[in-house]
């Protein structure tokens, strides 16, 4: 650690060189969180050029979540070991190389293979994005870092199946990698040109390979259960339990040896502090709710209210309106207040968009789907910023790389979660509502009995009355199944709000503000 921190501090960036810097960064996270979603719909059409079945297509996805879910941790490792600016940008030339191989690939095997190293080598972008971004503002401006951090973390996922669809349906699949490689390029050259004389110092320290080992192990057990346990019907499945059973004993021997290693490969005691671990949960639970509804609505709008991809992503453009005319003025106000008020105000505008949409009906209008989601977009403007800035409060620079590694870990690992929950818990409450819903059809009620009755004057014959109504009752139930999750939503992100609270930030943008100073 002394090493670390007898570094002599780097300036601040000015001028040109920190809107050039601070555009290469951003270009490189976009770039990154473009591609944890843009596969998603077009697996369809990577599964039929490849001939195979779309079960199989879907390891395309989740071979690159288990590689970036196992990298992500371990970006404070690997800072100390290679140096920040060289291991961003080994990061970006690979992820470059990797998206071209994908692009190429002529059979499933060889294009897992480029997404795991994909993957694998995209982990580290993002925190140490993060870190870059803090050490080139003057201190006072850290939370304007963060804005154009957010920014773009804010708009991938949105923009991602909505390219994704359509360079599938206008170009072809592997054009959905081959985006990367300008966009990488660009992102390179500039950084290299602004960053390579702010390199951290390189500490050697020993392997921890149990500690590496026993990571491998739980969180990709973990990731893959999540990814098949709905194609696997979950707990009914022996391969399921098999990998529930390995991600939580390797967890648990994992957490006791990273707390007693010498030289841990996850820094686990950043959980002692209050500011990091409130923050850190907040945030990823938030996030978690936030990308499962991201996933559910589009599917609810395809599959029972009759959009296609393209309008169903149209539908959730809206979001990036506000989030990037207002993450600026975010980044402006967070060090003349609390950011604890202004991620307060963010999680009940969430609740406030939940809570709207809950309310939906199979009948529900354009103007209905697009407000609620356009208000959201202030809540994003408010949601990263400050609960970044709280996350990292207190740290001294040379922990600011683990850190970020570690919450982001967290927060990408609760995306997935929620995923998983949010479909579920959809189709399970689908079954509930249709079975109330068909226990209604008996000829001793009225309404029911009036119902085909006037299906059966409109030309009906009685089975073709019974799947008519069948058919209403599967959409309404669907719809009623959606309208939980959003009130549910809705109730937890109030809840979080106490979670906030419990983090005790110094004077507003002092938190991010002293990262930066720190990590100079």
């Amino acid at each position: 650690m002394a090493q670390a921190q007898a570094q002599v501090p780097h300036p601040p960036l000015e001028g040109a060189q920190l809107v050039i810097g601070t555009i290469a960064v951003s270009l490189a996270v976009f770039m990154n969180v473009l591609d944890t979603s843009i596969a998603n719909v077009s697996i369809p059409s990577i599964s039929g050029d490849l001939g195979v079945s779309s079960d199989q297509g879907t390891w395309v996805i989740t071979s690159f979540a288990v590689a970036n879910a196992i990298s992500v941790p371990l970006t404070g490792w690997l800072t100390e070991r290679v140096g920040q600016v060289r291991l961003f940008m080994a990061s970006i030339i690979l992820f470059v190389i990797s998206s071209w191989m994908c692009g190429l690939a002529p059979t499933l095997p060889f294009l897992l293979a480029s997404r795991v190293l994909q993957g694998a080598v995209a982990g580290p972008m993002i925190p140490l994005s993060q870190t870059l971004l803090l050490a080139s503002y003057p201190r006072a401006k850290a939370p304007m870092a963060l804005s154009m951090w957010a920014m773009t973390t804010l708009i991938a996922p949105v923009a991602g199946p909505i390219l994704g669809g359509w360079i599938s349906d206008n170009i072809s699949w592997p054009w959905i990698f081959y985006v990367n490689i300008p966009v990488g390029a660009i992102a390179a050259v500039a950084t290299w040109t602004i960053f390579r004389n702010r390199d951290s110092v390189i500490k050697k320290a020993p392997i921890d390979g149990v500690g590496l080992g026993l990571l491998i192990l739980w969180v990709g057990s973990l990731q893959v259960m999540l990814d098949k346990g709905k194609d696997l019907d979950w707990f009914s499945s022996t391969t399921i339990v098999v990998l529930a059973l390995v991600a939580v004993i390797s967890l648990a021997f994992f957490i006791v040896w990273e707390l007693t290693a010498e030289h841990p490969v996850v820094d686990l005691s950043l959980f002692s502090r209050r500011n990091f671990t409130s923050g850190t949960i907040a945030l990823s639970i938030g996030y978690g709710l936030y990308f499962g509804n991201l996933v559910l609505l589009p599917l609810w709008l395809q599959t029972d209210i009759g959009y296609t991809a393209t309008e169903a992503g149209l539908v959730m453009a809206p979001v990036g309106l506000f989030a990037v005319l207002l993450s600026p003025i975010t980044g402006k106000v967070l060090p003349r207040t609390d950011p604890r008020y202004i991620a307060t105000l963010s999680f009940l505008v969430f609740a406030l968009c939940f809570w709207m949409r809950s309310r939906y009906t199979t009948g529900v209008d354009t103007y209905s789907l697009l407000m609620p989601t356009l208000i959201q977009g202030i809540g994003m403007a408010g949601f990263f910023i400050p609960l970044v800035s709280i996350t990292l409060s207190g740290l001294p620079g040379n922990r600011i790389p683990a850190a970020s590694g570690l919450s982001n870990f967290v927060r990408i690992m609760c995306g997935g979660i929620g995923t998983s929950i949010f479909q579920t818990a959809w189709d399970h409450r689908t079954i509930m509502h249709h079975a109330q819903l068909a226990e209604q059809a008996s000829m001793y009620n009225p309404v029911f009995d009036q119902s085909i009755r006037q299906m059966g004057a409109a030309g009906y014959s009685q089975p073709q009355a019974y799947g008519l109504f069948n058919t209403m009752a599967t959409q309404q139930a669907a719809q009623l199944g959606v309208n939980d999750l959003f009130f549910v939503s809705a109730g937890i992100f109030v809840a979080l709000i106490a979670l906030i609270w419990m983090a005790k930030p110094e004077r507003a943008g002092g938190d991010a503000g002293a990262a930066a100073a720190a990590a100079h």
